[in-house]
């Protein structure tokens, strides 16, 4: 893990781990056998059952690579360990829409860990870019497609 790596919350580096030790032990295992099975089907040239199994292990090793990239280029961040009075990676946020007055809460996550529908987003996204920094109190102004959307801070908290 370097030093300098892209910030990643321990859950998400967990879950990033789990899916990359899941596809290495077992699916790899499990695509290996039945290649193998496949092989001794016979003529490879008009086997469909090896061919469709070469083809997802294609996408097993591309998904492999790409988490193993994640995990060696993350810097883990333990989010119950933060103290700050500002928005800062990690933070989980109530921001009250101004124009609907309506109260949302969102997770300042990775980018590879965002999931709009659980309430993570990235703080590389326009949202999570203007949060940064900003205090209880505060009030953002967010660039969308359907024109600006104005929020207030109502809360930071680091659980």
């Amino acid at each position: 893990m370097s030093l300098n790596g892209t910030p990643i919350t321990k859950e998400g580096y967990e879950k990033v781990q789990k899916e990359l030790d899941h596809l290495v032990k077992i699916v790899r295992e499990e695509l290996r056998i039945t290649i193998s099975e496949a092989r001794e089907l016979g003529d490879l040239k008009e086997n469909a059952e090896y061919h469709a199994a070469k083809e997802k292990q294609g996408i097993v090793e591309g998904r492999i690579a790409q988490l193993q990239g994640i995990v060696a280029n993350s810097k883990v961040i333990d989010v119950k360990s933060i103290d700050s009075e500002t928005i800062v990676f990690g933070a989980t946020v109530t921001l009250l829409n101004v124009e609907k007055d309506e109260s949302v809460k969102y997770q300042i996550v990775g980018e590879h860990e965002s999931d709009m529908n659980k309430g993570r987003i990235s703080f590389s996204s326009p949202l999570g870019k203007a949060l940064l920094g900003k205090e209880e109190g505060d009030t953002v102004i967010v660039k969308a497609p359907k024109g600006d959307i104005e929020y207030e801070v109502e809360t930071i908290e680091f659980i």
